[in-house]
């Protein structure tokens, strides 16, 4: 095990009243004792805060951000990233779960570490609904809750460019140094992780964990079922922010087997669109294909 490597885990809170003191003791309780826990609550509008504040009485050096407007993941994170004290960081959402060993197994991966340059470690998410009951795994996994598929390591840009299941974001942990490069979330986007993922996995090398991590909780307002809803602002919002975070990908893309490979997203993103009714912004994706054919063409 890594000698007393801090590692902040940065919990996002809004609106998770009724989930958030079961995430916050997750993160308190593991079985790597060197964490520093810092919580943002991003304005929320039931009685999150007030719990949040009840519970931290008992744990003065936990640090508690109070949003005084909802300012998003994106823009939440990053005031919590500049305070973080930790070697490693944890992006936990305030109504997961984290499993006792997460961190340790997390740890462990980066010390065994069998990459030049590792950054990002992740596994495998139970995923739960609003009562708690297991559904699914993020992963489909054997009777020994094992992986069935193999998953890409190493170098994995090829695969987050092409693939929507390529990482399982809310099992991750990242080197400080890598956020610190890359200088956090984009703030202009309404969600953070495949952004993350496309210019983490550019330039830094990636570890699985073939082990059950986190509990991911899906629930009615989830951001993930948001992406598929008709005539929905937030799945507008969410959608777009896709396309912008497409267009940033090409221009790090190198070869013609990557503009190849970003072109299947772009084929999915327009199906998805379609789907939603979100003809505007299908338009702009069969612009934004022909530019890229156009691309990969004169290369």
């Amino acid at each position: 095990m890594q000698d007393k490597s801090i590692v902040s885990i940065i919990c996002l809170c809004y609106n998770h009243e009724k989930f958030v003191l079961q995430s916050l003791l997750s993160a308190l309780n593991q079985d790597y004792p060197f964490i520093e826990l810092i919580i943002v609550d991003d304005f929320s509008t039931d009685n999150s805060r007030e719990v949040i504040k009840n519970w931290i009485a008992a744990y003065p050096e936990i640090q508690f951000i109070e949003n005084e407007t909802n300012l998003g993941s994106t823009k939440s994170f990053n005031k919590a990233l500049k305070l973080a004290n930790g070697e490693y960081i944890i992006d936990l959402a305030c109504d997961d779960i984290l499993l006792p060993d997460c961190v340790s197994l997390q740890l462990k991966a980066f010390e065994k570490n069998r990459f030049e340059n590792l950054g990002i470690v992740y596994g495998n998410a139970e995923l739960i609904n609003e009562k708690g009951d297991s559904y699914f795994y993020f992963f489909p996994v054997d009777e020994s809750k094992k992986t069935i598929e193999k998953r890409e390591t190493g170098d994995i840009y090829l695969s987050v460019l092409s693939g929507g299941n390529s990482i399982c974001s809310v099992s991750s942990m990242v080197k400080k140094s890598v956020f610190d490069d890359l200088q956090g979330y984009d703030e202009n986007l309404a969600y953070e992780d495949l952004d993350l993922w496309i210019r983490a996995s550019r330039k830094y090398d990636f570890d699985y964990i073939d082990e059950i991590l986190i509990k991911k909780r899906i629930t009615t307002t989830s951001l993930g079922t948001h992406f598929h809803i008709k005539n929905d602002s937030r799945s507008r919002k969410i959608n777009y922010s896709t396309y912008l975070i497409i267009k940033k990908a090409i221009q790090l893309n190198r070869t013609k087997q990557e503009d190849k490979a970003i072109l299947k997203r772009i084929h999915f993103e327009m199906f998805l669109n379609f789907k939603t009714s979100n003809y505007k912004l299908l338009s702009k994706y069969i612009l934004l294909e022909i530019k890229h054919r156009f691309r990969i063409l004169f290369k």
